[in-house]
């Protein structure tokens, strides 16, 4: 469903009259189509009727590629994991944007405590950011092949409603775009915050491999079925 002011999407829903959303941020370079296949992937009967959301991310020039213009959550401008490399105007708007995803939602009849947002590298980054500071409590926020994004900021702009909120991180062992350690260090950071982050790691490049499918499928099973407090 596209909406005027929102981002066009694919939308892929496992029942009739969904109770449930999962907003799933693709990678750089990719589009909403991504990761539509996985829904298939998924054993419906272990979901509640869900709306799984894939957004087309904006074009923007990036840096790294010489200014080539590809769909993306914000702009890389280093290479060097060493030093800042999200370019902070792109992750505040992304955000904004996925904020208005949400809002879509709400008004179709999902409650906030029902929707999960997930996302993969960049877009996994994009839900952790957008996720921690969002004023009313969501399921949860899965996050694959990522780090976080403006982590000095996390603590002081984190809002309380989602300070328990159910966190899944994963991460291949052998990824080469973004480093294992990089991303396990983004893990390690929230939980001295108190998030309740599961790590999971696998034998893996930068993708989803199917034992982390299986782990994902479970993990949205319990989280989406969770009863949590009125909003």
């Amino acid at each position: 469903m596209d909406t005027p002011g929102t981002l066009p999407a694919v939308e892929v829903e496992t029942g009739p009259h969904p109770t449930h959303a999962v907003i799933w941020l693709h990678g750089l370079g990719a589009d909403g189509h991504d990761f539509e296949p996985v829904v298939a992937e998924f054993e419906a009967t272990r979901l509640p009727p869900t709306r799984f959301v894939f957004p087309h991310a904006p074009l923007r020039p990036i840096t790294i590629n010489g200014g080539y213009v590809m769909r993306s959550w914000y702009d890389i401008v280093s290479l060097d994991f060493t030093q800042r490399r999200e370019d902070p105007r792109g992750v505040h708007d992304s955000a904004r944007q996925v904020e208005a995803l949400i809002a879509r939602e709400r008004a179709r009849g999902i409650a906030e405590r029902h929707i999960v947002l997930a996302g993969f590298s960049q877009g996994g980054a994009i839900a952790l950011h957008t996720g921690l500071r969002h004023r009313a409590r969501l399921a949860g926020i899965l996050a694959l092949s990522t780090y976080l994004p403006l982590a000095e900021t996390v603590a002081s702009e984190a809002h309380p409603a989602n300070r328990d909120v159910p966190i899944f991180m994963a991460h291949g062992e052998h990824d080469a775009v973004i480093p294992y350690q990089f991303g396990e260090r983004s893990g390690a950071y929230l939980r001295s915050l108190g998030y309740p982050v599961a790590w999971h790691a696998y034998r893996a490049e930068h993708t989803l491999c199917i034992d982390e499918l299986r782990d994902i499928e479970g993990w949205l099973a319990t989280t989406l079925a969770a009863d949590t407090a009125p909003t």
